[in-house]
């Protein structure tokens, strides 16, 4: 103990009350002056060796019941809550946060409570934002909220579901097969039909003439899965009827949306059994085009079926996967992960999910980095709805799947990021306080900007001390 100086006011002051002493009580006890206790329990004066010894043998108290066994851990906590771009402009030393927890363990844990209500208010406003920013639809934005609440609690994974298909996929590993099956099970004509009857719609069930079409159009791909899902409809509504139950909705959209993404479940586990496909993507090391290219799918099928693999004692890496257009607007969301970005992310302009649309149908791969340290690796692509014909309307949207920097090592793309560093990206402008972010469109809440008086700053919103 030598050599370093202790502060240990709180923890003194507490064991002075323990034993129901008074200050000048203690005094006398030590040999020393009430004056001296005072500055010891108000840290203006260190507990020297010589000091804890007294204390020890006076009272019969090990010196180590003065030590604070979560001292290292607040610290820790501490440490990790100040990498907050919030404070990035407070310069805060390290042996001064090791000082707070070991000396004032009280502030500290108010700091780290306040730190963490901020975080989880800084959700919830997400949440809300993304829900009145659709206007008019109000109602629609919470019947999709619950459907991704839904399968978010329970990591996008049903291992009934994956066993049924599994059990069928064995036989209907065509769409030949898979309309061969329709018929003789469900007296159903399954018939490829162009799109002056489709009217631009992928699959019609002609209820009076017992026939379903499949667009044209569509790639290979696409039509197994149109038949898949059609299988799906047809089979599995008990199943997913059961599996549905277990959720409380507080809208019948709600409901529905979640049997539609049973039934897209279904359907994709048929193209894609479990057990094989996440041996092949293992086996791959999670290249989605390597994947795609073995299974006859597409790769946004692909990408989506990996945030599924989250089977209890089978798990694969957890990813979560955002779907967005041009304009930002997010289309899909699936987590198998649990990460908050999956569930409010998707605005901030340096995440390669909205700069792959300057290169179509190219894989990219990016380390991001959140405001609160944690890193992902991110895989992006463009994608198409639509076409297939001239002058047929066409969408591209960007997909991106991520997975915590912790799995790299498992990822075809974490080689190339090994060494690179990553692009510090935020859940949206009003909620992310990195300073000086060129690509800023709002300056964050709470914090005032800089007046451009005598220097300019180079950044939208200057709100930095300097």
């Amino acid at each position: 103990m030598a050599g370093k100086t202790l502060y240990l006011g709180p923890r003194l002051k507490k064991l002075r009350r323990d034993l129901g002493l008074t200050q000048a009580n203690m005094a006398s006890d030590l040999d020393i002056s009430a004056s001296y206790i005072a500055l010891m329990e108000r840290n203006q004066r260190p507990v020297t060796a010589e000091m804890l010894l007294k204390l020890a043998t006076t009272y019969r108290i090990d010196v180590a019941d003065l030590a604070d066994a979560n001292a290292d851990e607040t610290s820790a906590r501490l440490q990790s809550a100040l990498r907050d771009p919030l404070f990035a402009d407070i310069d805060i030393a390290p042996l001064d946060v090791e000082d707070i927890a070991t000396s004032y363990p009280g502030m500290a844990e108010a700091l780290l409570r306040l730190h963490t209500a901020f975080g989880e208010e800084q959700l919830a406003l997400a949440a809300r934002r993304e829900q009145s920013g659709t206007g008019n639809g109000e109602s629609a934005a919470d019947a999709v909220a619950e459907a991704r609440a839904f399968l978010a609690a329970r990591r996008n994974c049903f291992p009934s579901l994956d066993d049924s298909a599994a059990e069928q996929a064995r036989r209907l590993d065509s769409f030949e097969a898979m309309r061969a099956h329709i018929a003789e099970a469900h007296g159903l004509d399954v018939q490829v039909a162009d799109d002056g009857l489709m009217r631009g719609g992928t699959r019609w069930h002609d209820y009076h003439r017992r026939r379903i079409y499949v667009a044209e159009r569509l790639p290979a791909s696409g039509r197994r899965f149109q038949a898949a899902l059609q299988l799906a409809i047809l089979e599995q509504g008990d199943a997913i009827a059961a599996i549905a139950q277990q959720g409380r909705f507080a809208s019948e959209d709600g409901r529905a949306l979640v049997h539609r993404a049973l039934q897209s479940y279904w359907a994709a586990a048929l193209l894609m059994p479990y057990h094989a496909f996440r041996k092949g993507a293992e086996a791959l090391r999670y290249d989605i085009e390597a994947l795609a290219a073995r299974f006859d799918v597409s790769f946004e099928q692909a990408a989506h079926r990996l945030t599924t693999l989250q089977r209890p004692g089978e798990e694969g890496v957890p990813f979560f996967f955002l779907r967005v257009d041009r304009a930002g607007n997010v289309s899909k969301r699936l987590d198998g992960a649990g990460f908050p970005l999956a569930r409010h992310g998707g605005a901030c302009p340096l995440w390669n999910i909205h700069e792959v649309f300057a290169k179509p149908f190219q894989v990219d791969a990016q380390m991001i980095e959140m405001p609160d340290g944690e890193r992902y690796v991110s895989i992006a692509r463009t994608v198409r709805a639509g076409g297939g014909g001239f002058g047929e309307r066409r969408v591209l949207r960007s997909v991106a799947l991520a997975c915590s920097a912790l799995h790299a090592g498992r990822l075809v793309y974490g080689d190339v990021l090994a060494d690179v560093e990553p692009v510090p990206i935020g859940v949206s402008c009003r909620l992310c306080h990195r300073p000086r972010c060129i690509a800023r469109s709002a300056p964050p809440m709470g914090r005032e900007l800089v007046p451009a008086r005598f220097r300019e700053s180079g950044v939208p919103f200057d709100f930095s001390v300097n």
